[in-house]
C-alpha cells in the first residue's frame, strides 16, 4: 500500500522574520493532526530554510534519534556534550539525544541553508548521548539506526533510471530534488510516500538530478 503526502500540504512553521522557514510532514509543536502522528519510528520529517546568521538557539532533546541531511548550505551544530561541527551536504548528522541533551543549529555561512531533520523513536529510551558525522556518505552505502530499528538509504539516479525500493515492512520515502515515478504515483521535491509491504517496487527518475531519501523500518 502506498500513501502520499504533497509537499503543498506540510504544516508551515517557523519565523519569517527571524529567517526561519519549517515545513513540517507530520504533527509538529501546536500543530496537531491525529492521522499524522509518525509512520513506524519516523516522528517527524520536517524541511528546514534557514536565511543566512539565522537559527535554532539552544534548546533541549531527549529520547529521540534526530538525522540530518544537508541539502544547500552549511549547518553549525552544537551541543552541550562538547560537539561542534560544520555539516554540508551528502553528510549524515546523528545525534542520539538519550536521556537529554541541548544543541544549536545554526547558518553561519553567507548562502541560504537548506536541511531536511528527522526524527526517529529509540526502540529503547533513556542512556547517554551520542553524536557523530558520516562524510559524504555513497549511494550504495545504507546508513544504519539500529537504535531506532531503522536504514537510511540515499539515493541520486539518473534521468530514467531506476532504484528498487527496499522490500520491507515499512518505507518512508523523502523527495529531496527532482521528480519520481513510484507506481501509478508522480512525486516531486518535498513529496513523501508512505509505502507499506513494499515488494518489487521501482522509482523512476524523471529528470536530472534527482535525489530521495528512504528509511527501510521493520513492523
Amino acid at each position: 500500500m502506498i500513501s502520499v503526502r504533497r509537499a503543498a500540504d506540510r504544516f508551515r512553521g517557523g519565523d519569517a522574520s527571524a529567517g526561519v522557514e519549517s515545513l513540517h510532514a507530520f504533527s509538529f509543536g501546536h500543530f496537531y493532526d491525529p492521522d499524522l502522528l509518525r509512520f513506524g519510528a519516523v516522528l517527524a520529517c520536517n524541511e528546514e530554510r534557514l536565511a543566512p546568521g539565522a537559527g535554532f538557539d539552544e534548546h533541549p532533546h531527549s529520547h529521540t534519534e534526530i538525522v540530518t541531511w544537508v541539502v544547500e548550505g552549511e549547518l553549525t551544530h552544537r551541543d552541550s556534550a562538547g560537539h561542534a561541527t560544520v555539516v554540508r551536504p551528502g553528510d549524515v548528522q546523528r545525534l542520539s539525544a538519550g536521556a537529554g541533551v541541548r544543541h544549536v543549529e545554526r547558518n553561519d555561512g553567507e548562502r541560504p541553508l537548506v536541511f531536511v531533520q528527522m526524527w526517529l523513536a529509540p526502540r529503547d529510551p533513556g542512556g547517554e548521548p551520542s553524536y557523530e558525522v558520516v562524510r559524504g556518505i555513497a549511494d550504495a552505502t545504507p546508513y544504519a539506526l539500529p537504535e531506532a530499528g531503522a536504514l537510511l538509504h540515499v539515493r541520486r539516479p539518473g534521468a530514467g533510471e531506476r532504484t528498487a525500493v527496499p522490500d520491507a515492512p515499512l518505507v518512508y520515502a523523502h523527495v529531496v530534488r527532482g521528480r519520481f515515478g513510484l507506481g501509478e504515483y508522480g512525486l516531486g521535491p518535498g513529496d513523501a510516500a508512505l509505502i507499506t509491504g513494499a515488494d518489487g517496487l521501482e522509482l523512476v527518475a524523471a529528470a536530472d538530478p534527482a535525489e530521495v531519501l528512504l528509511w527501510e523500518m521493520g513492523d
